[in-house]
C-alpha cells in the first residue's frame, strides 16, 4: 500500500491507501451504462440462501478468492490469517489476491459486470454505500441475522456505517483513527515535559508558544489531503460542526464551526508554530528528524516509528482543541461482490470465513489497526499493544462520512479549500464557503445518478 511518491515506504498504510476509497469512484460511475437504473451489474442477483455461515461450512470443497489493496506492511498480516484458516477449514481455499486500492477499485465492478468478480473482498467504508447503489456488492442481512452478529458485538461507529438504503452491505474488520504523534526529544528541547503531551487548547498552544519562544516551529500544518484534510476534519467536528447533514443534501463545511477549525490550522503558520509551503509528507519526515515535537497522523505510523531505533516518541489520543472529543478515522469492511448466478457453496464458505477473519483479528491489530470487534478489542492480547489502545480509547467519538453513494466525489472541493487556505494563505470562510458551492452542485448530481 505504499506510494512510490511519498517518503514513508514502510508506511503499512499510505495516503493512497486512504484517499483511494474516493479516487476508485469514478470507475464505479462508469458503470452507469451497463445495465438499468442504477445497478451497475445486469438485473438483481438472486437472493443468496447460503445461511449466512453459522454453522460452518461442511460441503464439497470449494475455491475462494478474495481480493484487497493490502500490498503494504499490513498485507503480511492477513495473508498468515489467510493461511491459517485454510488450515484449519481444509474444504476451503482462499487465495488472497492483492493490488494497489485504486486499481482494486477500478477493476472490482468491471470484474463483477463480467460476472468475473471475487468472491469476498475489502472495501473502505466510505466506498460502501456507492458500490451498494451500483449493486456491485450484496446485502449482507443474512450474515449478521445468523452469525447473530449486532450493534454489541462491534463499536457502534463502523457497524453502524455499513448500513445503506436500511439494509447491511459491509461487516467491519478495524478502524484506523488519526491518532497525536509526539517526539520527546524536541519537547524537552523546547522545556515542556515529553511525557506529558497537551491535550486541551489552552495547554496546546501553551506548548506551541514556549517551543516557539526556543527556535522550534512545533506543528507542522500539512497543506494536503493527507493528513491536513484529516486533522480539520476532525477539528470540524471537535468545533461541534459537521462536513454534511446526514442526508448529504447539505454541505456543513462552511458553518461557524468549519471556519474555526480551518483558522486554528492556518494559524500554526501564519503565528509562526509552523514552517510554510511545506511538501507532502514533509510533517511526518520532520517529526522524524527532531525537526519538529507534534504531528497528527493515523494509527498505521506507529509502525513506521517503531522502525526508527533512536527515536524517542510517544502516542496520544487527538487533543480535545474544539471542546468535543473527536477525531478522524478510516474502517475496512468485508463486503462479498454480487454474483448473478451464486453458487450456494461458495457463498456459504465465504460467510464463514469472513466471520472467522473478524473474530481472529488480534494480528490483524499487530499491522497498526484497531479491531472493530469488541470481543478482541477487549482481549488481553490487544491491551498489550499499548500504542494500538491508546488510540483505541478514541473508538466512541470517531467520525465517518455519512453512508450515501458519491459521497467521496464531494471530499476533494474541501480538500482544495484546505489547499488555498494553508498553502496560498486565502481566508478560511472565502475558501470554505466556495468549495460548499462547488460541493453542493456534486452531491446534486450524485443524488440524480444513484437515485437518491
Amino acid at each position: 500500500m505504499t506510494n512510490s511518491t511519498s517518503p514513508l515506504q514502510a508506511s503499512p498504510l499510505s495516503r493512497r491507501t486512504v484517499l483511494s476509497g474516493a479516487l476508485g469512484l469514478a470507475g464505479i460511475g462508469a458503470l452507469a451504462a451497463c445495465g438499468s437504473g442504477s445497478s451497475g451489474v445486469p438485473g438483481q442477483a438472486p437472493a443468496v440462501s447460503a445461511g449466512g455461515g453459522a454453522t460452518g461450512y461442511t460441503g464439497p470443497k470449494v475455491a475462494l478468492q478474495f481480493w484487497n489493496g493490502f500490498t503494504g506492511g499490513d498485507g503480511p498480516f492477513m495473508k498468515r490469517l489467510v493461511d491459517q484458516f485454510n488450515s484449519e477449514h481444509p474444504n476451503i481455499s482462499v487465495s488472497m489476491n492483492t493490488m494497489q486500492w485504486a486499481d482494486y477499485y477500478a477493476k472490482l465492478p468491471a470484474a463483477v459486470t463480467a460476472g468475473k468478480g471475487p468472491d469476498i473482498g475489502i472495501m473502505h467504508v466510505d466506498s460502501v454505500a456507492t458500490n451498494a447503489a451500483r449493486n456491485v456488492i450484496q446485502p449482507l442481512d443474512d450474515v449478521a441475522t445468523a452469525l447473530k452478529l449486532s450493534e454489541a458485538d462491534f463499536a457502534p461507529v463502523p457497524w453502524k456505517a455499513g448500513i445503506y438504503n436500511g439494509k447491511r452491505y459491509s461487516i467491519p474488520l478495524d478502524v484506523h483513527p488519526l491518532g497525536f504523534f509526539y517526539n520527546k526529544d524536541v519537547m524537552e528541547k523546547g522545556g515542556l515535559d515529553p511525557e506529558k503531551p497537551p491535550m486541551t487548547n489552552d495547554e496546546y498552544m501553551a506548548a506551541l508558544e514556549k517551543m516557539k519562544s526556543k527556535g522550534i516551529q512545533g506543528h507542522w500544518a500539512t497543506p494536503f489531503p493527507f493528513t491536513g484534510s484529516m486533522s480539520v476534519q476532525s477539528l470540524i467536528w471537535q468545533f461541534g460542526g459537521n462536513l454534511f447533514s446526514d442526508d448529504a443534501k447539505q454541505v456543513l463545511w462552511a458553518d461557524e464551526p468549519g471556519v474555526k477549525a480551518l483558522t486554528w490550522f492556518q494559524d500554526l503558520v501564519t503565528k509562526g508554530y509552523s514552517a510554510g509551503k511545506i511538501a507532502q509528507d514533509a510533517d511526518i519526515v520532520a517529526l522524524q528528524n527532531g525537526k519538529t515535537a507534534f504531528n497528527w497522523n493515523g494509527i498505521w505510523t506507529i509502525n513506521t516509528l517503531k522502525e526508527k531505533g533512536d527515536l524517542k516518541w510517544g502516542v496520544a489520543p487527538l487533543p480535545n482543541i474544539g471542546g468535543t472529543k473527536a477525531a478522524w478515522a478510516g474502517s475496512h469492511q468485508f463486503i462479498l461482490p454480487t454474483s448473478r448466478t451464486p453458487d450456494q457453496n461458495k457463498q456459504t464458505a465465504a460467510r464463514v470465513f469472513l466471520n472467522w477473519i473478524s473474530t481472529k483479528s488480534i494480528e490483524w491489530a499487530k499491522g497498526g489497526q484497531v479491531p472493530a470487534r469488541n470481543s478482541v478489542r477487549e482481549s488481553p492480547e490487544f491491551k498489550a499493544l499499548k500504542d494500538q489502545s491508546t488510540l483505541a480509547t478514541q473508538i466512541d467519538y470517531l467520525h465517518f462520512p455519512p453512508p450515501v453513494a458519491g459521497i467521496g466525489d464531494a471530499i476533494p472541493e474541501f480538500e482544495k479549500a484546505l489547499n488555498a487556505a494553508i498553502l496560498g494563505g486565502q481566508d478560511p470562510k472565502t475558501v470554505l464557503s466556495d468549495a460548499a458551492g462547488r460541493a453542493t452542485k456534486i452531491l446534486e448530481a450524485n443524488a440524480k445518478k444513484y437515485g437518491g
